[in-house]
């Protein structure tokens, strides 16, 4: 998937406030990990970056090409990340006009994969 040129630091302002407001659990196990440099940045290249293409550039695609994409997406996610990463498909702060054009089933189809794609 070629990532959409969102600005990785925004987005990783996004995620650290986001951390803040995170349940005691969530916010123990997600921060400590999000404190280490090579957790980071595979979060942010696997996971974060290819939902903000998702939601940036899925309201524009056909169908098919939006479930192809949803499809080829290869992630799975703990639980602390899904919490982290819902917001932003929710339309939580500085990507609230990405999601504004999302048809809702696209957006259902995101939160769906967050929930369905888990870690065992």
């Amino acid at each position: 998937m070629k990532l959409h040129a969102f600005p990785q630091a925004a987005l990783e302002k996004a995620i650290s406030r986001r951390v803040l407001t995170l349940e005691p659990p969530h916010k123990a196990w997600f921060g400590e990990r999000w404190a280490q440099k090579p957790y980071k940045k595979s979060f942010l290249e696997h996971k974060a970056m290819p939902l903000v293409t998702l939601l940036a550039k899925g309201k524009n695609w056909s169908d098919e090409q939006f479930q192809s994409e949803l499809g080829d997406w290869e992630a799975r996610f703990y639980d602390a990340e899904a919490e982290v990463l819902r917001p932003l498909v929710q339309g939580d702060g500085l990507l609230q006009l990405m999601q504004k054009a999302m048809p809702p089933e696209r957006r259902q189809a995101l939160l769906d994969k967050l929930e369905r794609d888990r870690h065992a």
